[in-house]
């Protein structure tokens, strides 16, 4: 005979323990032992082995909750609660063989010690057919979910289930054959007319549904059961009343968090100063909340299962529609501005944002709006850009006062002295002349403003070679950059590169740009002039190896009478008219510069085509 294999326990026991082992061993029932802190089988005999089909050594590496089927999850902790029962009761549990078929069998469990360990001995009772049902019976019983106590006539506990016992911190043998009064706290006897609904099921013969008890316990918090008694007919005289009990308590507090959070959001909805809506999947209105009333005038009973788009201005309809219509695209998010028109007729601008709402399941159900009203904001924009409009008119009057200042004051000084009788002829004659100066500087100041100021009034633009008029520009500024000393270095392509505009006003650009990088080099220095053709652009880069502009005059040298130049140097009207003359020539000009390392003024401009050429010339003027 083999004897027991025990994993983990104390040196050889004593013959009679030895004869434990060989009785356990020879069991025609399945038996484990299991270590009741690991719930580890720590023994299996014969009879567990060749029934379950698992060997000794899978058994070893089990513990007991591998034995119950999926759905049987009270198993175990029947289990546990059997070796604490003196009465040594069967435990009906579903358990899995190793093949995967399913079987009900009856659990007898006692507890004991070995080694200072707590042990558990589990014997699997082979039942009859008659077992299988009453132990299938019981195990559905003690399965259910519920409360379960089957009543006589004279309101005793015939049958109960083990729910009902751990609710009631009650065991079998205390519940069994009781009349109710001793099952229940009188406190619920006394509140809930529960003895005279049973008596009246049983006169009746009618089911009694739906009936709700509370309770609080010394000690422990309130709860809440739904109760039903239902008559069962058992062919003995009276029959049986099945009392069945539901703890609602939990459902009850989740439904009344989940309305808390309800209340939570829609307080947040309707205390909002934007406009939020939803919509289902083709645009009806489904919610609309307070600011939406206000702003629009239409409460939500008028607009409820209305078109969203019939109350937008005309001109956005067709563009909303598409968006519901594309509401399956990927990444589908939209933020758009149109008018929301009021009862009224009035047309309230405002800026949207429209997201996708979507089920459990990641399908579109519909989407949410929230809405800006832009009305004050439009009224802010309009009052800033007046105010910007006056500031820069402002600045704008200064600096020509500033500008024309000076030559009409020589002006003015010289003509009061050609007023005078007694002055030579030699200084009339330069008095003339400073007339005559003074009246052409404050003439060309006054040009400058009106190239800047209307740039409409110039011819229309044809097509020219940008090369030729760049080279004009340097052939035009190469007598001054002797003088000042500084070398002007060309690298452009070979060929001709066209673009459409005005020749004349582009090379009044180049040669501005040159002559503010020859002030910037008084002592001399190197001109570099750049041509890049990078379809669709060309760029004609512009450096120098100056003083370099300081990084607070960055932002401001476009400004028009913006100029940082000596007092009478410059009317700072320059890079604003190379500015207004590059933008309507479809481009843009850029600089980079830092102090005493030079600056670089960028000129981008829309090419007709790709130049074919990809050598560079190089033109040098030595100083």
């Amino acid at each position: 005979m083999s004897t027991t294999t025990v994993r983990g326990l104390d040196p050889p026991a004593p013959a009679a323990d030895g004869l434990h082992a060989a009785f356990f061993e020879a069991s025609p029932h399945p038996a484990w032992i299991c270590d009741l802190e690991t719930l580890a089988f720590l023994g299996v005999n014969g009879s567990a082995i060749r029934q379950y089909g698992y060997s000794r050594e899978e058994f070893m590496q089990m513990r007991l909750g591998d034995l119950h089927a999926s759905h049987d999850v009270h198993g175990t902790q029947h289990i546990l609660a059997g070796t604490d029962d003196p009465t040594g009761a069967v435990i009906p549990c579903c358990h899995r063989k190793k093949n995967g078929a399913m079987i009900i069998v009856g659990i007898v469990a006692s507890a004991c010690e070995f080694g200072g360990k707590r042990l558990a001995l589990l014997t699997a009772i082979d039942a009859t057919e008659g077992q299988r049902s009453e132990f299938l019976y019981r195990y559905v019983l003690d399965s259910i979910p519920l409360s379960v106590l089957l009543i006589d006539k004279s309101l005793r506990v015939v049958k109960v289930n083990r729910n009902f016992l751990e609710k009631s911190r009650r065991t079998k043998g205390a519940t069994l054959g009781r009349p109710l009064h001793e099952v229940f706290p009188n406190i619920i006897l006394e509140e809930l007319p529960l003895l005279q609904q049973i008596d009246q099921v049983f006169e009746s013969g009618h089911a009694l549904a739906d009936q709700r008890l509370t309770y609080r316990a010394p000690g422990l918090p309130l709860r809440t059961y739904y109760y039903s008694i239902m008559p069962i007919a058992t062919g003995t005289p009276g029959g049986l009343a099945m009392l069945l009990m539901q703890d609602v308590t939990e459902q009850l507090r989740l439904g009344e968090e989940v309305r808390r959070v309800e209340r939570h959001l829609a307080s947040v909805a309707e205390s909002a100063s934007e406009i939020l809506l939803s919509t289902d999947i083709s645009g009806r209105i489904l919610t609309w909340n307070n600011a939406a009333e206000r702003i629009s005038g239409y409460v939500l009973r008028e607009v409820q299962g209305q078109l969203l788009f019939g109350y937008c201005a005309e001109e956005c309809r067709e563009m909303l529609r598409a968006l519901f219509a594309n509401l399956d695209s990927e990444g589908w998010d939209a933020k758009l501005e149109y008018s929301l028109v009021t009862r009224g007729g009035v047309h309230i601008p405002a800026a949207w944002a429209f997201s996708r709402m979507k089920d459990d399941y990641g399908s579109t159900v519909g989407v949410v709006a929230v809405g800006r009203d832009l009305t004050e904001r439009r009224k802010f924009e309009q009052q800033l850009l007046q105010s910007q409009k006056l500031a820069a008119l402002g600045v704008m009057a200064s600096g020509i006062a500033h500008e024309i200042r000076t030559p009409l004051a020589i002006s003015y000084s010289a003509a009061q002295f050609l007023m005078e009788e007694d002055i030579t002829e030699q200084f009339r004659k330069e008095c003339a002349e400073k007339v005559h100066v003074g009246i052409g500087r404050a003439s060309g100041i006054i040009e400058n403003l009106l190239s800047f100021a209307h740039p409409s009034s110039r011819p229309a633009m044809l097509e020219f070679d940008l090369l030729s008029a760049l080279r004009e520009a340097i052939a035009l500024a190469a007598n001054l950059a002797r003088i000042q000393q500084v070398e002007i270095v060309c690298n452009a392509p070979e060929g001709k590169l066209p673009v459409r505009g005005i020749a004349g006003l582009l090379e009044q650009v180049f040669l501005n740009l040159f002559q503010n990088a020859f002030t910037a080099m008084p002592d001399g220095g190197c001109l570099t002039i750049t041509v890049i053709s990078e379809a669709p652009f060309v760029r004609v880069r512009v450096s120098d190896t100056g003083c370099g502009i300081a990084e607070t005059d960055l932002y401001s040298i476009f400004d028009p009478f913006y100029t940082t130049a000596p007092v009478g140097k410059g009317i700072g009207l320059g890079l604003s008219i190379c500015y207004s003359i590059v933008s309507d020539h479809g481009g843009s000009i850029e600089v980079e510069s830092a102090p005493k390392q030079g600056s670089t003024f960028t000129v981008r401009l829309p090419a007709l085509m790709k130049s074919d050429a990809a050598s560079r010339s190089v033109v040098s003027h030595s100083r």
